[in-house]
């Protein structure tokens, strides 16, 4: 083992799983910490279970101090939070700001992070909008290594039932064959490829700010 340490935000979420599941097999990584609000099991002697509140600084300062890499996976819906925006832009915004901001100051080099395919701070699209405002914000961090995913349609199985979302995977799988060209970074892409390419780009040695939409996420996830 190297002896390395990795964080994971939003571990409940479905790529955040994932994640977890190819980490417990992975020995680069000796410890895995599991920074959450509720409690949640241990998944076997390289898990660590940190309970913060992510209104609290100090407390998420201390659930990642001594990590190497973050993994951000958190993401909530427009169901969940019943249409409000500003606590949708509290979990898919502050969160992750806080945390690379964190990271940055207790030398966690690398800030792996799931956004989405679109992303523009200048879109009309709130969701878009936002995951633009979150990527502009985090290439302007000073870290050492960003690492920025960004998926169409996500296919997979989620802990929790959306029905909408599994009909649309199953139109999206679809017509994926017709997705070429320019149109080929919507295609569908399966969350534990996103996994995948998100462990594969924390062990890269590389500096700076890199993107990947589909092709790239299929090339990394290899």
């Amino acid at each position: 083992m190297s002896g390395k340490t990795a964080a994971i935000i939003g571990v409940t979420g479905m790529v955040g799983n994932y994640l977890l599941q190819e980490l417990l097999h992975d020995p680069y990584f000796e410890t895995i910490r599991l920074i959450v609000r509720r409690p949640y099991p241990k998944s076997g002697a390289k898990t660590e279970i940190k309970l913060v509140d992510f209104n609290d600084y100090e407390s998420l300062k201390l659930a990642i101090d001594g990590s190497d890499v973050l993994f951000c996976t958190i993401g909530t819906t427009q169901k969940k939070v019943k249409g409000d925006k500003e606590l949708y832009r509290k979990v898919d915004q502050e969160i992750p700001l806080k945390a690379a901001r964190i990271c940055k100051e207790t030398g966690c080099g690398k800030f792996v992070i799931v956004s989405s395919v679109g992303a523009n701070s200048k879109s009309n699209n709130f969701y878009l909008k936002l995951k633009g405002e979150v990527e502009d914000a985090l290439a302007l961090s000073g870290m050492e290594s960003i690492h920025i995913l960004q998926p169409s349609f996500l296919l997979g199985e989620r802990k929790e039932k959306r029905t909408g979302e599994r009909l649309g995977q199953i139109v999206f799988n679809g017509v994926s064959f017709l997705m070429i060209g320019p149109l080929k970074k919507y295609k569908p892409v399966h969350g534990k490829e996103v996994a995948l390419a998100m462990l594969n780009a924390a062990k890269a040695n590389t500096t700076g700010v890199a993107k990947y939409t589909y092709h790239e996420i299929k090339k990394s996830a290899q």
